[in-house]
């Protein structure tokens, strides 16, 4: 392989095909290649990226400095320092809401812990840097105001309703509205007017992801999204054994026929290590969703064991110390990555056309 000659140029030249992970686009192209410093056989970049693609920011350093080595002459010490890239939210579908990407959590039935694992994907994201808001729209039985533990009333400020903050995300449920042992008798009709006024009434601000926890079925929630909003991502939650597999199978039919992407499957309660004799059990079995996932062709998102600590955390709206648990830290971790991974993949493979107002 030719090898560049060691200038800014060189630099530049040889990060031209580096893609920015938001927009698919050259991040040369982006003016987000920075301070470009060449001194005696080493040079030292700054990468601008933005929050957007946060949690993989240190590999995404890692695969920039690499495809500088493999094109610079050969023993350039290279450093990439990655640094926060401004970009404004576009508005997005009907509702105009300033997000980057919209993920709706589901399962194909419910007591799968779908509700957790929104909640913990939207903390994950939030804590790696994102600016993220989680949506409940979870109507009949609205969890995430317990699992945060987050009980107060959003006020209205300028015909807007203010989200509840928690930890830096920003948080909207029917919980906060409704007193908890009240039932919500709703039709389609009705759930449709609040998840509008949740999208295009609610200060969000300008997000780099909205996590929406969906109802458990395919009802009329998902097809109300397909229509709110342009196709946003879904991931499915189920647990390993067949009567829950064959559930998320129907609620991944429904999503894509509604075109909703489907980003993946997680399992959760995949199984569960004794913490006094360290014996594994997997209860539900296990890799039923990982099979599942290659057979419909679908991403494999990861697993999420069950845990006492976990569980405790959720019962007293603590799930943001789950990834601060030693045993469970790693799969929620792994968890998040892997998501922004396959939206930032989908975003470099088919890259977002940039929208140009009419007048």
């Amino acid at each position: 392989m030719s090898q560049n000659p060691l200038t800014a140029d060189a630099v530049r030249e040889t990060l031209a095909d580096f893609q920015d992970p938001e927009t698919g686009r050259s991040v040369v192209r982006l003016d987000q290649v920075r301070d470009i410093q060449v001194t005696d056989g080493r040079v030292e970049v700054a990468l601008g990226l933005t929050t957007f693609s946060a949690p993989l920011w240190e590999k995404l350093g890692d695969e920039a400095a690499e495809c500088l080595r493999s094109k610079l002459p050969e023993g350039t010490d290279v450093t990439v320092h990655v640094v926060e890239h401004q970009r404004a939210a576009e508005k997005i579908g009907e509702v105009g809401l300033a997000a980057k990407y919209v993920i709706a959590v589901g399962s194909g039935k419910g007591g799968v812990g779908k509700s957790t694992i929104a909640a913990i994907l939207a903390t994950g994201l939030a804590q790696a840097g994102c600016r993220v808001g989680l949506m409940d729209a979870d109507i009949y039985g609205p969890s995430i105001p317990h699992l945060l533990g987050c009980h107060e009333r959003p006020r209205m400020v300028n015909q807007k309703i203010e989200p509840i903050v928690v930890d830096g995300l920003k948080v909207m449920s029917i919980g906060f509205l409704v007193p908890a042992a009240e039932a919500v008798i709703w039709r389609g009709p009705m759930l449709h007017s609040a998840l509008t006024q949740f999208l295009k009434d609610t200060d969000w601000g300008e997000l780099d992801y909205l996590v929406i926890d969906m109802p458990p079925g395919t009802g009329d929630v998902p097809i109300s999204l397909a229509q709110l909003l342009p196709p946003a991502g879904t991931v499915v939650v189920c647990t390993p054994q067949d009567v829950a597999l064959a559930d998320a199978a129907k609620a991944i039919a429904m999503y894509r026929k509604v075109n909703l992407d489907v980003l993946g499957m997680i399992e959760n309660m995949s199984h569960f290590v004794c913490p006094d004799c360290g014996a594994r059990h997997e209860i539900f079995g296990h890799g039923g969703a990982k099979a599942k996932a290659a057979e419909l062709g679908i991403t494999f998102l990861g697993e999420v064991p069950i845990n006492v600590q976990l569980r405790i955390q959720g019962d007293q709206g603590r799930v943001a110390d789950g990834f601060a648990e030693p045993a469970a830290q790693p799969y929620l971790n792994a968890l998040c990555r892997n998501l922004v991974e396959t939206i930032v993949q989908r975003r470099r493979e088919n890259p977002p056309m940039p929208q140009l107002s009419v007048l």
